[in-house]
This record gives structure tokens, sequence and C-alpha cells, in this order.
């Protein structure tokens, strides 16, 4: 295998060259879909005849928008729902995801989680453990919440959905695993988590966290049942073009009931500038089905090189995805550090620098980030990061380019060769 430029040792090099040799299938798989996505929304935006005229930017209160109201419109035909709430105002997905939640649930409801504990920045938006009551989480205006984890092997507990499931006002289903070594959920199980939840509720509103997973398969949640589903710009659907935001997407009423929760009641979507934001997130959108296969193509990569060198890959090198995130079991601090300073080293921005554990506000250890993006904690863009607790599991996703991002695995393997720890 030729790769100039970089010092790589042979041995790593080898192993890589037989990892892309296993990995045809799972690279046409991918091409497959790549292709039908792209078409998908390449026919989004001919039927809502986008213009030049839909980039320029309002100010002020922003009425009358039309680039803001066709994006939504675009971004609907794709996700085949009724309605769409795409924001550069979004300024994470846990953001997004409150406001869905503050938008749908009222004091006295309840929401069900179906996939276990929910990603860390959303436990203290539910009010999970200690809260302050001045936050104004989802217990403090008195929701109740419940939960359903996971069987052992990642299935949905259906028999327990099926009963916890009564008096709830939603059903929340994270699709991604967050800090967390189960599967992900593709989207005929979430179709099948709705339709079990809905038979023995018919009233339950079904809620999808569906960030990291946008574009991977040819359907999304909102096409097998869910009332919303809920994503950041900075992940698949930016493209790595979009500065921030989210989007909401799903029926109409409901989408309608979001935005009042993120501006204020009887205002909701009709205001809201767009600034010089809506090109990028066009472009980002246009690109984002090919961004998002190179960065499956990254974690397949990654997942076959590391299990060379004998470890865990979840999910393993050949196993589909539902998502974009890799996790590799390192097993030890110093492996987990090493493999993020080869990650860093592998950017195009910052790779001078030297990632170093630190606290992180909405994580209860020190984590350790390794990203060197164009757009500030953009995880489309090829990043790693992990808590420093057991297992010592690293958590990777994204790349813009699948050169680029496996020159870093890579690099991130060599730089664990440098320190002995490989």
């Amino acid at each position: 295998m030729s790769f100039p430029f970089f010092q790589i040792d042979p041995e790593i090099l080898a192993a890589a060259e037989r990892a892309e040799a296993s990995l045809r299938p799972a690279f046409s798989r991918i091409e497959e879909n790549e292709n039908y996505n792209q078409l998908k929304v390449l026919k989004a935006f001919g039927d809502n005849q986008v213009s030049e005229s839909h980039f320029c930017g309002s100010t002020g209160y922003g009425y009358n928008d039309r680039g803001r109201e066709t994006l939504d419109a675009v971004y609907a035909q794709i996700f085949g729902c009724e309605d769409a709430l795409v924001r550069h105002n979004f300024t994470c997905g846990t953001h997004a995801l409150t406001a869905a939640l503050f938008g749908v649930l009222r004091p006295g409801d309840t929401m069900l989680c179906v996939t276990g504990t929910p990603y860390d920045t959303l436990q203290t938006v539910i009010g999970l453990g200690e809260s302050n009551e001045n936050m104004g989480t989802l217990r403090d205006f008195g929701i109740t919440y419940r939960q359903v984890d996971l069987l052992p092997d990642s299935a949905p507990d259906y028999e327990s959905i099926r009963r916890e499931v009564k008096g709830a006002k939603i059903v929340y289903i994270q699709r991604s695993r967050g800090y967390a070594l189960r599967d992900s959920l593709p989207v005929a199980v979430i179709g099948e988590i709705i339709r079990q939840a809905k038979e023995a509720n018919p009233a339950v509103l079904a809620v999808v966290d569906n960030c990291y997973g946008e574009f991977v398969e040819q359907q999304e949640p909102t096409q097998v049942g869910a009332d919303l589903a809920v994503g950041s710009l900075i992940k698949n659907p930016g493209g790595g073009q979009a500065f921030t935001g989210g989007y909401i997407v799903g029926r109409g009423d409901l989408v309608n009931a979001c935005a009042y929760r993120l501006t204020a009641p009887g205002v909701g979507r009709e205001v809201g500038c767009t600034l010089n934001q809506l090109r990028p997130m066009y472009m980002g959108l246009f690109h984002a089905p090919c961004v998002t296969a190179a960065a499956l193509k990254t974690a397949h990569f990654a997942a076959a090189l590391f299990e060379q060198f004998g470890y865990a890959a979840k999910p393993g090198s050949l196993e589909p995805r539902a998502d974009i995130i890799q996790a590799l079991e390192l097993g030890s601090p110093e492996k987990l550090i090493a493999f993020c300073k080869g990650i860093q080293r592998g950017a195009p921005v910052d790779a001078f620098a030297t990632p170093e554990p630190s606290p992180m506000p909405g994580y209860d250890s020190p984590v350790i980030m390794a990203a060197g993006a164009f757009t500030l904690g953009a995880s489309i863009e090829f990043s790693a990061d992990a808590p420093l607790r057991e297992p010592y599991a690293v958590w990777m996703q994204g790349g813009l380019t699948y050169p680029s991002a496996r020159a870093g695995v890579l690099l991130a393997a060599q730089s664990m060769k440098e320190a002995g720890v490989l």
C-alpha cells in the first residue's frame, strides 16, 4: 500500500490493505444507499424549485423568509413527512431535542424511554439524578420519566414496552448508542418498536433522536411511524457545510408546537431571521449522502484494522450499520489517549494540538476529544472522543472524505505503536 507524506509502520500498512480487501461487499452496500439517498435529495431540491434566491438570508424578524420555508419543505420531502423545522437557531442536537420534548409534553405527562438511559446531556434535560430547580428540567415541570432497558443482546424489550407504554404521552427512542456499547437501531427495528407501542397505546407519540443516523439507510424513522424525528446539522444532514443548527421533522401540528418552544407562543416559526446561514445549510444537505457514506466507510475500516490487532469493535467490521459511530474497546486510559493523539495528528485543522482529558459540561467523568474540524464540534467531520471510565472504549465518527479519515485511523494506530500500547 502506497502511503506518502506520513510515516506509518509497514505492519500497520499491511493490516490496512487486508482490511480494505475484506470490506469490498460492505463498501458496495454503502455506495448503493449513497446513490439512492443522493437521488432522493436531488429530487426534493428540484420539486421544491430551489434557486439562488433561496440562499439570500433575512434580517430582523425574518418574516416571509422564502429560503427558510423552502428548506423546511425540502427536509419534509426527504424525510417523507408532513412538515419540518430546520433552523440555525438550534445550538446543538440536545437543544433541538429539548424543544421537541417541551413542545409536546405538558405537566402530568409521562415520557417513556425504551432504549435504556439516554445520552448524557439529555439526562440533565429530563432531570435525572440531582437537579437544580432553576434549570427548568422536565422533572421540574411535573413530567414523569420512565425507562425500559434494552435486552442484553441490544434488542428492544417488546413485552416491557407494551406494558409500560400504557398511560405514556410519548415513547422516546434513541437511534444511536451514545457512550454505550449497545447496537444502534436500524430503521426497521425503530418501526417495530413504534408499531408495538402504538398497538398497546394508540394515543402515544413516537419521538426519535435521529442523531448520527440520517442517510445511513434508505428510510428515515418518520417513514416508519415516528411522529417526530430530531437531529443536528453539524452531524450527518449538514454535510460538513452547515455552521450550526438542527432540525425537527414529522407531523405538522407537532412540528408547529415545537416551533413555539424554539421562539415564543403565538409567534412560532413565523420569525427567525436566517442571516447568511441558508447557503451552507442547503449545500450541506446536498452533500450529506456522500459525506455520510465516507463516514461509514471510515467506520468499517477502523473496525477491520483494529480487529487485526486484537481489539473488540462495536459494531464489527462486517456488520451492517444504523449510524456512523464506531466504538473500539481499547482497555486502558493510556491506549485511549494515544489513539486520540493519533486522530488529532490526522486532522486538517489543529493537527499540531495534543488532546488531553478534561471535565465537560453534562458528563460525569473526564472526556478526551480529538477533533480538528472546520466547524467546531462537528461530529460529521472526523473525530474521536471517550469518557475516561470503564471499559475505556473510544467512540469514533465522521469523515468528510474517506482518504483523509482513513489516514487519521492509520495515524491513530501509529500513535499507539509509538507509545508501545498497540
